[in-house]
């Protein structure tokens, strides 16, 4: 797949992932992001026998942007501990369908989700066995009929975004699991070949800041929106 090293020191590892790869490995056997950095590391400093990566967060296959792992288990354990005590900031942008009004605020919503059909109801209360969701969203462009909106996260629930998007009536670009009515043909020639493709959606994790895990430093990884995005 050609890996893209976004940043590297002795103990984190960040990469970019594009739409359709899995980071880890499921049961359709496909090539995952997981493997693509063991085996960079591996060739890179010589490494014989296994390979040591920490997984510490994953991305939606659909969904393209910035991975961090942990090339030790400092590493991981010290990403990990970020990661629980919702101290790693991750920013994501998104193509959605229209342009939300009032054009930034916050989403507080409460979500459940079915596993066997792997999707997520959201509720506006608290409900039995549901989970708190929380992002703040802010429009930074309009493109024709669709808008780019940036997203901080607050809360790291499983297809948060995608699911509260769509129940605030503004679905990605794409996403036919939680917008089934918007299908790949009902949306601009331009983005269907690329943002509507089988395992690609209009999302993309596009900034992480943490903190270093021998530094007292904090670290800031940036990357830019997806091109196509700009042009539909």
């Amino acid at each position: 797949m050609g890996l893209h090293v976004l940043y590297e020191d002795n103990h984190i590892i960040a990469v970019y992932k594009p739409t359709g790869v899995l980071v880890q490995a499921d049961d359709t056997g496909d090539a995952t992001l997981c493997d693509e950095v063991k085996y960079y590391l591996k060739q890179k400093y010589h490494k014989l026998g296994k390979v040591f990566l920490g997984v510490v967060h994953r991305l939606d296959r659909p969904v393209s942007g910035i991975v961090l792992f942990g090339k030790t288990s400092k590493g991981a354990a010290r990403l990990s501990e970020q990661i629980r005590n919702h101290t790693i900031k991750k920013t994501y942008h998104a193509l959605v369908i229209g342009t939300p009004l009032p054009n930034a605020g916050t989403l507080i919503n409460f979500l459940k989700k079915d596993e066997i059909k792997n999707v997520v109801m959201v509720f506006d209360h608290e409900t039995p066995d549901t989970l708190r969701a929380e992002l703040d969203y802010e429009t930074v462009k309009k493109v024709g009929d669709n808008a780019i909106i940036k997203i901080n996260l607050k809360t790291g629930r499983s297809h948060q975004i995608r699911a509260q998007l769509a129940h605030l009536g503004h679905p990605i670009v794409g996403d036919v699991k939680y917008e089934p009515r918007h299908s790949p043909k009902s949306l601009k020639e331009g983005v269907e070949t690329k943002a509507n493709s089988h395992h690609s959606i209009a999302l993309c994790a596009t900034s992480v800041e943490f903190k270093l895990a021998t530094k007292d430093e904090i670290k800031k990884i940036e990357i830019e929106i997806p091109q196509e995005w700009k042009i539909i």
